[in-house]
């Protein structure tokens, strides 16, 4: 192998070495409470997350900026501040995988859906989509949520809607709607 491919070879695992080192930090603390996260996120992640950031300046001059790894580079400088975001609140996720993953359905059956035609059909598969997604995400059984939405929203007055829903997801996003309200 050439000398030059074998640097970039190198110089691409050790930035992928200061990405696994975070995602290894995050399996560590997934189980803690939100405030532990935060807490260990500022004692373990953001050193490595600081010298990370020196790691990257010291590559950009050494980088054709069109390569591969000059554009992956160029890119993490450029979402720096969205990468840093998970440090100031443990409950925020280092990447956005699970998100990915509930609209990957929507994504794939997209074609197959005839009522999504118009705006409107689309509207209201999006809107389908997410309150299966977020009964789901609040550890519901989506099918029996929506049979409940169905038999119970058209006979509640508009105001109590709102208040209705969020009891049936839980008091912690009820006590969240009131706050916001």
């Amino acid at each position: 192998m050439p000398e030059q491919q074998r640097s970039k070879d190198v110089t691409a695992k050790e930035g992928l070495q200061f990405c696994n080192q975070l995602f290894a930090i995050e399996r560590e603390i997934k189980d803690l409470s939100f405030d532990e996260r935060h807490q260990v996120r500022l004692e373990k992640s953001r050193p490595l997350l600081g010298a990370f950031s020196v790691w990257l300046r010291t590559q950009t001059p050494k980088m054709l900026p069109k390569s591969a790894l000059g554009q992956a580079i160029k890119y993490c400088r450029n979402q720096w501040d969205k990468l840093e975001a998970f440090l100031e609140d443990g409950r925020l996720e280092i990447d956005n995988n699970r998100s990915e993953r509930s609209i990957k359905p929507f994504v794939i059956g997209r074609k197959n859906w005839i009522f999504a035609n118009t705006p409107k059909g689309a509207k209201a598969s999006a809107v389908t989509y997410s309150i299966v997604e977020t009964a789901k995400e609040n550890g519901l059984n989506p099918y029996q949520y929506l049979m409940y939405i169905f038999e119970k929203l058209p006979n509640v007055d508009a105001s109590m809607r709102t208040p209705l829903i969020c009891y049936f997801l839980g008091r912690i996003v009820f006590q969240l709607a009131v706050l916001l309200t």
